[in-house]
């Protein structure tokens, strides 16, 4: 089954998305099937958004990312 997986290590290496849903919204929007490859790639660039929105909180003196820091 696939499911989201937690980043407990901090590693970078965990999948972060539900790959099923993923593949579900592709394959309902395009008729495309989905690599698994796709899931690390997606992943890496949430953790890229997820460290941006970090440094912007802190910058505003803040310890909670807020969906404005996504911006």
């Amino acid at each position: 089954m696939e499911n989201m997986e937690t980043e407990t290590s901090g590693d970078g290496k965990d999948v972060l998305v539900v790959a099923s849903k993923v593949k579900n919204y592709i394959r309902g929007k395009s008729g495309m099937n989905t690599s698994a490859a796709v899931m690390q790639i997606l992943s890496e660039k949430i953790r890229l958004l997820c460290d941006q929105a970090m440094n912007t909180a802190k910058s505003d003196g803040r310890k909670t990312v807020m969906d404005r820091d996504f911006q």
